[in-house]
Protein backbone atom coordinates (compact mmCIF):
# COMPACT_ATOMS: atom_id res chain seq x y z
CA UNK A 1 0.00 0.00 0.00
CA UNK A 2 1.08 3.47 -0.84
CA UNK A 3 2.08 5.71 1.97
CA UNK A 4 -0.69 8.02 3.21
CA UNK A 5 1.83 10.75 3.79
CA UNK A 6 2.83 10.43 0.06
CA UNK A 7 1.58 12.40 -2.57
CA UNK A 8 1.01 9.82 -5.62
CA UNK A 9 0.33 11.59 -8.95
CA UNK A 10 -0.73 8.92 -11.44
CA UNK A 11 -3.07 9.94 -13.73
CA UNK A 12 -1.60 8.00 -16.55
CA UNK A 13 -2.16 4.49 -14.91
CA UNK A 14 -5.73 5.40 -14.05
CA UNK A 15 -6.60 6.87 -17.14
CA UNK A 16 -5.49 3.64 -18.82
CA UNK A 17 -7.07 1.37 -16.41
CA UNK A 18 -10.23 3.36 -17.57
CA UNK A 19 -9.75 3.08 -20.97
CA UNK A 20 -8.70 -0.68 -20.80
CA UNK A 21 -11.92 -1.36 -18.93
CA UNK A 22 -13.85 0.23 -22.10
CA UNK A 23 -15.31 3.27 -19.27
CA UNK A 24 -16.08 6.91 -19.36
CA UNK A 25 -15.43 9.03 -17.62
CA UNK A 26 -19.14 9.65 -16.16
CA UNK A 27 -18.70 5.97 -15.17
CA UNK A 28 -16.12 5.26 -13.67
CA UNK A 29 -17.00 8.57 -11.62
CA UNK A 30 -20.01 7.63 -10.92
CA UNK A 31 -18.66 3.83 -9.95
CA UNK A 32 -15.80 5.46 -7.48
CA UNK A 33 -18.50 8.00 -5.87
CA UNK A 34 -16.37 10.92 -7.08
CA UNK A 35 -17.32 13.54 -9.54
CA UNK A 36 -16.31 13.30 -13.02
CA UNK A 37 -14.69 16.61 -13.14
CA UNK A 38 -12.71 15.51 -9.85
CA UNK A 39 -11.96 12.33 -11.94
CA UNK A 40 -10.92 14.29 -14.87
CA UNK A 41 -8.05 16.58 -12.36
CA UNK A 42 -6.55 13.06 -10.95
CA UNK A 43 -6.38 11.88 -14.58
CA UNK A 44 -4.61 15.09 -15.51
CA UNK A 45 -2.24 15.15 -12.47
CA UNK A 46 -3.83 18.11 -11.11
CA UNK A 47 -5.07 16.35 -8.03
CA UNK A 48 -2.80 13.63 -6.04
CA UNK A 49 -4.22 10.05 -6.13
CA UNK A 50 -5.40 9.17 -3.09
CA UNK A 51 -5.12 6.17 -0.60
CA UNK A 52 -9.22 6.33 -0.27
CA UNK A 53 -8.95 6.25 -4.13
CA UNK A 54 -6.89 3.50 -4.54
CA UNK A 55 -8.61 1.45 -2.12
CA UNK A 56 -11.97 2.47 -4.03
CA UNK A 57 -10.37 1.27 -7.05
CA UNK A 58 -9.56 -2.33 -5.15
CA UNK A 59 -12.57 -2.69 -4.46
CA UNK A 60 -14.41 -1.67 -7.31
CA UNK A 61 -12.68 -3.21 -10.24
CA UNK A 62 -10.56 -5.96 -8.54
CA UNK A 63 -7.36 -4.08 -9.12
CA UNK A 64 -3.72 -4.87 -7.30
CA UNK A 65 -3.14 -1.42 -5.81
CA UNK A 66 0.78 -2.50 -5.61
CA UNK A 67 0.41 -1.74 -9.22
CA UNK A 68 -0.47 1.95 -8.23
CA UNK A 69 2.48 2.12 -5.55
CA UNK A 70 5.20 0.82 -7.21
CA UNK A 71 8.22 3.33 -7.78
CA UNK A 72 8.61 3.10 -11.81
CA UNK A 73 6.69 1.35 -14.52
CA UNK A 74 9.30 -1.07 -15.67
CA UNK A 75 7.41 -2.52 -18.46
CA UNK A 76 6.60 0.87 -20.27
CA UNK A 77 9.73 2.59 -19.14
CA UNK A 78 12.57 -0.02 -20.25
CA UNK A 79 10.42 -1.47 -23.69
CA UNK A 80 10.37 2.01 -24.85
CA UNK A 81 14.17 2.47 -23.90
CA UNK A 82 14.88 -1.20 -25.75
CA UNK A 83 13.00 1.12 -28.91
CA UNK A 84 15.04 3.89 -28.74
CA UNK A 85 18.50 2.07 -28.74
CA UNK A 86 17.88 1.07 -32.16
CA UNK A 87 20.72 2.71 -34.06
CA UNK A 88 18.15 4.36 -36.28
CA UNK A 89 17.72 6.41 -33.17
CA UNK A 90 21.48 6.95 -31.94
CA UNK A 91 21.95 10.30 -32.49
CA UNK A 92 18.84 11.31 -30.34
CA UNK A 93 20.57 9.70 -27.43
CA UNK A 94 16.92 10.32 -25.27
CA UNK A 95 17.71 10.59 -22.11
CA UNK A 96 16.11 8.45 -19.51
CA UNK A 97 14.00 10.82 -17.45
CA UNK A 98 12.19 11.89 -20.74
CA UNK A 99 11.62 8.41 -21.81
CA UNK A 100 10.26 7.92 -18.23
CA UNK A 101 8.18 11.09 -18.30
CA UNK A 102 6.47 9.58 -21.46
CA UNK A 103 5.50 6.50 -20.34
CA UNK A 104 4.03 8.44 -17.23
CA UNK A 105 2.28 11.21 -18.99
CA UNK A 106 1.43 9.60 -22.52
CA UNK A 107 1.68 5.74 -22.22
CA UNK A 108 -0.53 5.30 -25.60
CA UNK A 109 2.12 7.22 -27.28
CA UNK A 110 4.73 5.10 -25.71
CA UNK A 111 2.56 1.45 -26.58
CA UNK A 112 1.90 3.41 -30.43
CA UNK A 113 5.89 3.79 -30.80
CA UNK A 114 6.50 0.34 -29.30
CA UNK A 115 4.49 -1.16 -32.01
CA UNK A 116 5.33 0.72 -34.99
CA UNK A 117 8.85 -0.74 -34.13
CA UNK A 118 7.56 -4.10 -34.63
CA UNK A 119 6.27 -3.27 -37.76
CA UNK A 120 9.88 -2.33 -39.08
CA UNK A 121 11.28 -5.23 -37.15
CA UNK A 122 8.85 -7.86 -39.01
CA UNK A 123 9.72 -6.57 -42.50
CA UNK A 124 13.67 -5.79 -41.89
CA UNK A 125 12.96 -10.05 -41.11
CA UNK A 126 10.99 -10.51 -44.15
CA UNK A 127 7.31 -10.76 -43.00
CA UNK A 128 4.59 -10.45 -45.37
CA UNK A 129 3.79 -6.68 -46.06
CA UNK A 130 0.55 -6.78 -43.97
CA UNK A 131 -2.78 -8.01 -43.72
CA UNK A 132 -5.31 -5.92 -46.13
CA UNK A 133 -3.44 -2.57 -46.04
CA UNK A 134 -3.25 -1.94 -42.81
CA UNK A 135 0.35 -3.64 -42.15
CA UNK A 136 1.55 -6.13 -40.02
CA UNK A 137 0.62 -4.04 -36.26
CA UNK A 138 1.64 -7.08 -33.88
CA UNK A 139 1.89 -10.87 -34.53
CA UNK A 140 -0.78 -13.17 -32.71
CA UNK A 141 1.89 -14.13 -30.28
CA UNK A 142 2.76 -11.06 -29.10
CA UNK A 143 -1.26 -9.91 -28.73
CA UNK A 144 -1.38 -12.63 -26.35
CA UNK A 145 1.08 -12.43 -24.78
CA UNK A 146 0.55 -8.75 -24.15
CA UNK A 147 -3.25 -9.60 -23.35
CA UNK A 148 -2.02 -11.66 -20.63
CA UNK A 149 0.29 -9.46 -19.33
CA UNK A 150 -2.46 -6.83 -19.14
CA UNK A 151 -4.47 -8.86 -17.00
CA UNK A 152 -0.98 -9.66 -14.87
CA UNK A 153 -1.98 -13.39 -16.13
CA UNK A 154 -4.89 -13.65 -13.77
CA UNK A 155 -8.64 -14.57 -14.93
CA UNK A 156 -10.78 -15.07 -12.05
CA UNK A 157 -13.20 -16.68 -14.21
CA UNK A 158 -11.49 -19.53 -15.23
CA UNK A 159 -9.53 -20.46 -11.64
CA UNK A 160 -13.27 -20.40 -10.34
CA UNK A 161 -14.51 -22.47 -13.21
CA UNK A 162 -11.14 -24.77 -12.46
CA UNK A 163 -12.02 -24.91 -8.88
CA UNK A 164 -15.88 -26.20 -9.71
CA UNK A 165 -14.66 -29.09 -12.16
CA UNK A 166 -11.66 -30.21 -9.88
CA UNK A 167 -14.35 -30.30 -7.14
CA UNK A 168 -17.28 -32.76 -9.18
CA UNK A 169 -13.79 -34.92 -10.60
CA UNK A 170 -12.44 -35.30 -7.10
CA UNK A 171 -9.52 -37.30 -7.83
CA UNK A 172 -7.07 -38.95 -5.00
CA UNK A 173 -3.73 -36.47 -5.10
CA UNK A 174 -2.58 -38.51 -7.78
CA UNK A 175 -5.28 -40.01 -10.06
CA UNK A 176 -6.31 -36.35 -11.87
CA UNK A 177 -5.44 -38.22 -15.37
CA UNK A 178 -7.64 -40.97 -14.93
CA UNK A 179 -10.79 -39.27 -13.45
CA UNK A 180 -10.44 -36.89 -16.78
CA UNK A 181 -10.05 -39.87 -18.96
CA UNK A 182 -13.90 -41.36 -17.00
CA UNK A 183 -15.52 -37.79 -17.34
CA UNK A 184 -14.54 -37.32 -20.93
CA UNK A 185 -16.03 -40.96 -21.39
CA UNK A 186 -19.27 -40.69 -19.13
CA UNK A 187 -20.22 -37.12 -20.22
CA UNK A 188 -19.13 -36.53 -23.54
CA UNK A 189 -18.43 -39.47 -24.56
CA UNK A 190 -14.94 -39.34 -25.74
CA UNK A 191 -12.39 -42.43 -25.94
CA UNK A 192 -8.62 -41.79 -25.04
CA UNK A 193 -6.13 -43.78 -27.04
CA UNK A 194 -2.27 -43.50 -26.80
CA UNK A 195 -0.21 -44.26 -29.76
CA UNK A 196 3.17 -44.83 -31.36
CA UNK A 197 5.01 -41.45 -31.53
CA UNK A 198 5.90 -42.29 -34.99
CA UNK A 199 2.29 -42.86 -36.18
CA UNK A 200 1.40 -38.92 -35.65
CA UNK A 201 4.45 -37.36 -37.01
CA UNK A 202 5.25 -34.19 -34.86
CA UNK A 203 1.70 -34.08 -33.18
CA UNK A 204 1.65 -35.09 -29.81
CA UNK A 205 -2.51 -34.57 -29.04
CA UNK A 206 -5.37 -34.68 -31.79
CA UNK A 207 -8.91 -34.96 -31.19
CA UNK A 208 -11.03 -36.35 -34.12
CA UNK A 209 -14.59 -34.99 -34.14
CA UNK A 210 -15.61 -37.59 -36.19
CA UNK A 211 -14.89 -40.94 -33.93
CA UNK A 212 -14.95 -38.95 -30.59
CA UNK A 213 -11.81 -39.73 -29.98
CA UNK A 214 -8.43 -37.99 -28.00
CA UNK A 215 -5.42 -39.44 -29.26
CA UNK A 216 -2.24 -38.78 -27.38
CA UNK A 217 1.22 -39.63 -28.28
CA UNK A 218 3.33 -41.84 -26.16
CA UNK A 219 6.13 -39.05 -26.33
CA UNK A 220 4.09 -37.51 -23.61
CA UNK A 221 5.05 -38.08 -19.95
CA UNK A 222 2.36 -38.88 -17.30
CA UNK A 223 1.95 -35.25 -16.44
CA UNK A 224 1.81 -34.01 -20.42
CA UNK A 225 -0.43 -36.42 -20.56
CA UNK A 226 -3.01 -35.48 -17.44
CA UNK A 227 -2.33 -31.92 -18.87
CA UNK A 228 -3.72 -32.91 -22.38
CA UNK A 229 -6.71 -34.59 -20.76
CA UNK A 230 -7.53 -31.30 -18.88
CA UNK A 231 -7.52 -29.24 -21.59
CA UNK A 232 -10.02 -31.22 -23.78
CA UNK A 233 -12.09 -31.37 -20.76
CA UNK A 234 -11.73 -27.23 -20.58
CA UNK A 235 -12.74 -27.10 -24.18
CA UNK A 236 -15.64 -28.77 -23.46
CA UNK A 237 -16.87 -27.83 -20.11
CA UNK A 238 -15.67 -24.17 -20.33
CA UNK A 239 -16.33 -23.49 -23.98
CA UNK A 240 -19.33 -20.93 -22.83
CA UNK A 241 -16.74 -18.83 -20.73
CA UNK A 242 -13.77 -18.93 -22.91
CA UNK A 243 -16.16 -17.90 -26.04
CA UNK A 244 -17.03 -15.02 -23.48
CA UNK A 245 -13.82 -14.24 -22.41
CA UNK A 246 -12.27 -14.34 -26.39
CA UNK A 247 -14.86 -11.69 -27.37
CA UNK A 248 -14.60 -9.43 -24.12
CA UNK A 249 -10.59 -9.32 -25.87
CA UNK A 250 -11.24 -8.58 -28.68
CA UNK A 251 -8.59 -9.48 -30.70
CA UNK A 252 -7.51 -8.42 -34.45
CA UNK A 253 -8.43 -11.29 -36.31
CA UNK A 254 -9.18 -14.71 -36.76
CA UNK A 255 -5.23 -16.59 -35.71
CA UNK A 256 -5.11 -14.17 -33.09
CA UNK A 257 -8.58 -15.03 -31.10
CA UNK A 258 -8.11 -18.45 -31.71
CA UNK A 259 -4.43 -18.34 -30.31
CA UNK A 260 -6.18 -16.87 -27.88
CA UNK A 261 -8.72 -19.09 -26.50
CA UNK A 262 -6.20 -22.13 -26.96
CA UNK A 263 -4.31 -20.13 -24.44
CA UNK A 264 -7.12 -19.25 -21.88
CA UNK A 265 -7.93 -23.01 -22.21
CA UNK A 266 -4.13 -24.23 -20.69
CA UNK A 267 -5.12 -21.72 -18.37
CA UNK A 268 -8.19 -23.71 -17.44
CA UNK A 269 -6.17 -27.36 -17.74
CA UNK A 270 -3.81 -26.16 -15.18
CA UNK A 271 -6.83 -24.05 -13.06
CA UNK A 272 -8.34 -27.87 -12.71
CA UNK A 273 -5.16 -29.96 -12.48
CA UNK A 274 -3.90 -27.60 -9.65
CA UNK A 275 -7.06 -25.84 -8.56
CA UNK A 276 -6.20 -22.62 -7.15
CA UNK A 277 -6.83 -22.44 -3.22
CA UNK A 278 -5.20 -26.00 -2.95
CA UNK A 279 -2.07 -24.89 -5.22
CA UNK A 280 -1.58 -21.84 -3.05
CA UNK A 281 -2.28 -23.57 0.09
CA UNK A 282 0.56 -26.52 -0.54
CA UNK A 283 2.84 -23.68 -2.31
CA UNK A 284 2.80 -21.63 0.68
CA UNK A 285 3.09 -24.58 3.34
CA UNK A 286 6.00 -26.14 1.88
CA UNK A 287 7.83 -22.81 0.62
CA UNK A 288 7.06 -22.97 -3.02
CA UNK A 289 9.25 -26.47 -3.11
CA UNK A 290 8.64 -27.31 -6.58
CA UNK A 291 9.34 -30.90 -6.06
CA UNK A 292 6.62 -31.38 -3.55
CA UNK A 293 3.98 -29.36 -5.43
CA UNK A 294 4.42 -31.26 -8.64
CA UNK A 295 4.54 -34.76 -7.12
CA UNK A 296 1.36 -34.18 -5.27
CA UNK A 297 -0.29 -32.41 -8.41
CA UNK A 298 0.59 -35.22 -10.61
CA UNK A 299 2.35 -32.22 -13.32
CA UNK A 300 5.30 -31.15 -14.59
CA UNK A 301 7.89 -28.16 -13.34
CA UNK A 302 7.16 -26.25 -16.43
CA UNK A 303 3.51 -26.98 -15.58
CA UNK A 304 4.07 -25.50 -11.85
CA UNK A 305 6.54 -22.84 -12.71
CA UNK A 306 3.50 -21.20 -15.40
CA UNK A 307 0.68 -21.81 -12.43
CA UNK A 308 2.93 -20.00 -9.96
CA UNK A 309 2.41 -16.69 -12.27
CA UNK A 310 -1.28 -16.94 -11.44
CA UNK A 311 -1.29 -16.54 -7.94
CA UNK A 312 -3.03 -12.89 -8.08
CA UNK A 313 -6.64 -13.69 -6.65
CA UNK A 314 -7.06 -10.48 -3.94
CA UNK A 315 -8.36 -12.63 -1.39
CA UNK A 316 -5.65 -14.71 -0.94
CA UNK A 317 -2.37 -14.10 -3.11
CA UNK A 318 0.25 -15.80 -3.53
CA UNK A 319 4.13 -15.01 -4.01
CA UNK A 320 4.17 -12.82 -7.44
CA UNK A 321 6.36 -14.46 -9.42
CA UNK A 322 7.47 -13.64 -13.02
CA UNK A 323 8.78 -16.65 -15.59
CA UNK A 324 10.62 -16.93 -18.43
CA UNK A 325 11.40 -20.17 -21.01
CA UNK A 326 14.32 -19.87 -23.48
CA UNK A 327 16.43 -22.21 -25.40
CA UNK A 328 20.36 -22.99 -25.57
CA UNK A 329 20.38 -20.21 -27.92
CA UNK A 330 19.36 -17.88 -25.65
CA UNK A 331 15.85 -17.44 -27.86
CA UNK A 332 12.57 -16.44 -25.44
CA UNK A 333 9.43 -18.76 -26.34
CA UNK A 334 7.69 -18.02 -22.65
CA UNK A 335 7.31 -15.04 -20.30
CA UNK A 336 4.42 -14.69 -18.14
CA UNK A 337 4.60 -12.08 -14.77
CA UNK A 338 2.20 -12.19 -11.88
CA UNK A 339 4.79 -9.33 -10.50
CA UNK A 340 7.16 -6.79 -11.35
CA UNK A 341 9.34 -8.04 -14.57
CA UNK A 342 12.63 -6.75 -15.16
CA UNK A 343 14.04 -8.33 -18.48
CA UNK A 344 14.31 -7.31 -22.03
CA UNK A 345 11.28 -7.84 -24.34
CA UNK A 346 13.07 -7.60 -27.51
CA UNK A 347 16.95 -8.17 -26.51
CA UNK A 348 17.64 -11.37 -25.21
CA UNK A 349 18.24 -12.67 -21.64
CA UNK A 350 20.80 -11.27 -19.43
CA UNK A 351 23.87 -13.54 -19.96
CA UNK A 352 24.70 -13.27 -16.56
CA UNK A 353 21.64 -14.78 -15.17
CA UNK A 354 21.79 -18.46 -14.25
CA UNK A 355 19.02 -19.37 -16.60
CA UNK A 356 21.69 -19.83 -19.22
CA UNK A 357 23.96 -21.90 -16.98
CA UNK A 358 20.94 -24.18 -15.50
CA UNK A 359 22.15 -26.05 -19.26
CA UNK A 360 25.54 -27.03 -17.79
CA UNK A 361 23.58 -29.19 -14.93
CA UNK A 362 20.24 -30.37 -16.26
CA UNK A 363 17.96 -31.20 -14.05
CA UNK A 364 19.35 -28.77 -10.90
CA UNK A 365 17.98 -26.23 -9.47
CA UNK A 366 20.27 -23.05 -9.60
CA UNK A 367 19.40 -19.94 -7.52
CA UNK A 368 20.63 -16.66 -7.73
CA UNK A 369 19.81 -13.17 -6.36
CA UNK A 370 20.38 -10.73 -8.99
CA UNK A 371 20.10 -6.77 -9.17
CA UNK A 372 19.50 -4.45 -11.78
CA UNK A 373 21.22 -1.25 -12.80
CA UNK A 374 18.06 0.36 -10.84
CA UNK A 375 19.05 -1.23 -7.76
CA UNK A 376 15.82 -4.07 -7.66
CA UNK A 377 16.65 -7.04 -6.38
CA UNK A 378 15.04 -10.14 -7.30
CA UNK A 379 15.17 -14.01 -5.97
CA UNK A 380 15.51 -15.87 -8.83
CA UNK A 381 15.67 -19.94 -9.54
CA UNK A 382 16.02 -21.70 -12.62
CA UNK A 383 16.35 -25.55 -14.26
CA UNK A 384 16.21 -26.97 -17.49
CA UNK A 385 13.00 -29.37 -18.64
CA UNK A 386 12.16 -31.45 -21.44
CA UNK A 387 8.86 -30.49 -23.23
CA UNK A 388 8.53 -34.36 -24.90
CA UNK A 389 10.65 -37.23 -25.71
CA UNK A 390 12.46 -36.92 -28.47
CA UNK A 391 11.82 -39.24 -31.76
CA UNK A 392 15.10 -41.93 -32.12
CA UNK A 393 17.96 -40.46 -33.48
CA UNK A 394 17.12 -36.52 -32.46
CA UNK A 395 18.59 -34.44 -30.31
CA UNK A 396 17.50 -34.08 -26.77
CA UNK A 397 15.22 -30.72 -27.06
CA UNK A 398 15.78 -29.16 -23.53
CA UNK A 399 14.89 -26.06 -22.75
CA UNK A 400 15.75 -23.63 -19.42
CA UNK A 401 13.11 -22.21 -16.89
CA UNK A 402 14.03 -19.15 -14.87
CA UNK A 403 11.20 -18.13 -12.22
CA UNK A 404 12.17 -15.03 -9.64
CA UNK A 405 10.07 -12.83 -7.38
CA UNK A 406 11.16 -9.87 -5.74
CA UNK A 407 13.39 -10.35 -2.75
CA UNK A 408 11.29 -8.71 -0.04
CA UNK A 409 8.76 -12.38 -0.78
CA UNK A 410 12.61 -14.83 -0.82
CA UNK A 411 11.72 -15.19 3.01
CA UNK A 412 8.65 -17.13 2.08
CA UNK A 413 10.98 -19.69 -0.26
CA UNK A 414 12.45 -22.87 0.74
CA UNK A 415 15.39 -22.04 -1.99
CA UNK A 416 16.27 -19.08 -0.07
CA UNK A 417 16.40 -21.20 3.62
CA UNK A 418 20.19 -20.03 4.53
CA UNK A 419 20.56 -17.28 2.99
CA UNK A 420 21.51 -13.65 4.27
CA UNK A 421 18.80 -12.00 2.78
CA UNK A 422 19.46 -8.66 4.75
CA UNK A 423 23.12 -8.43 3.03
CA UNK A 424 22.99 -10.97 0.33
CA UNK A 425 25.47 -11.44 -2.33
CA UNK A 426 23.86 -10.53 -5.60
CA UNK A 427 24.80 -10.54 -8.90
CA UNK A 428 24.58 -7.20 -11.39
CA UNK A 429 22.35 -7.90 -14.42
CA UNK A 430 21.08 -5.54 -17.07
CA UNK A 431 18.50 -5.62 -19.61
CA UNK A 432 19.93 -5.93 -23.42
CA UNK A 433 23.44 -4.90 -24.03
CA UNK A 434 21.82 -1.87 -25.97
CA UNK A 435 20.20 -0.22 -23.04
CA UNK A 436 22.32 -1.76 -20.28
CA UNK A 437 24.70 1.34 -18.64
CA UNK A 438 26.49 -0.85 -16.42
CA UNK A 439 30.25 -0.51 -16.70
CA UNK A 440 32.95 -3.21 -17.13
CA UNK A 441 30.88 -5.67 -17.64
CA UNK A 442 32.71 -8.64 -18.95
CA UNK A 443 29.89 -10.13 -21.02
CA UNK A 444 28.72 -7.15 -22.45
CA UNK A 445 27.37 -7.76 -26.70
CA UNK A 446 27.48 -4.15 -27.59
CA UNK A 447 27.68 -0.66 -26.15
CA UNK A 448 24.72 1.46 -24.91
CA UNK A 449 23.02 3.25 -27.39
CA UNK A 450 23.08 6.16 -25.22
CA UNK A 451 27.16 6.30 -24.96
CA UNK A 452 29.82 6.81 -27.26
CA UNK A 453 32.35 3.43 -27.69
CA UNK A 454 35.35 4.56 -25.87
CA UNK A 455 38.70 2.15 -27.20
CA UNK A 456 42.15 2.45 -26.36
CA UNK A 457 44.73 0.81 -28.80
CA UNK A 458 47.27 0.88 -25.79
CA UNK A 459 44.68 -0.49 -23.05
CA UNK A 460 42.56 -3.56 -22.81
CA UNK A 461 39.70 -3.50 -20.56
CA UNK A 462 37.80 -6.25 -18.94
CA UNK A 463 34.89 -5.38 -20.95
CA UNK A 464 34.85 -5.89 -25.17
CA UNK A 465 32.91 -2.83 -25.52
CA UNK A 466 34.12 -0.22 -22.93
CA UNK A 467 32.43 3.22 -23.36
CA UNK A 468 32.53 6.59 -22.50
CA UNK A 469 30.85 8.06 -19.09
CA UNK A 470 27.81 9.67 -19.26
Amino acid sequence: MADPERKLFLGARLRRIRRDLGLTQTRMAQDLAISPSYLNHLERNQRPLTAQILLRLAQTYDIDVRSFSSDTDVGGAQELSEVLADPMFRDLAVPRHEVQEITETAPGVAEALVRLYRIHGERLKGAPAGRGDEGILVTPADWVSDHFQAQRNFFPELDDLGEALAAELNPDPHGFGEAARTRLAARHGVQVRVTPGDLLDDTVRRYDHHRRRLILSERLDGAGRAFALAYQLALFEGEETLSALVARAAPPDGPTARLLKVSLANYLAAAQMMPYERFRDLCERTGYNMEVVRTRFGAGFEQVCHRLTTLSRPTARGVPFFMLRVDPAGNTSKRFAGGAFPFSRFGGVCPRWRIHAAFRSPGKILTQIVETPEGQRYFTFSRTVRRVAPPPGEDDAELSIGVGCELKFAGRLSYARGLDLSDPAVTPVGPACRICERPACPQRAAEPASRSLAVDEFQKTVSPYPFAPA
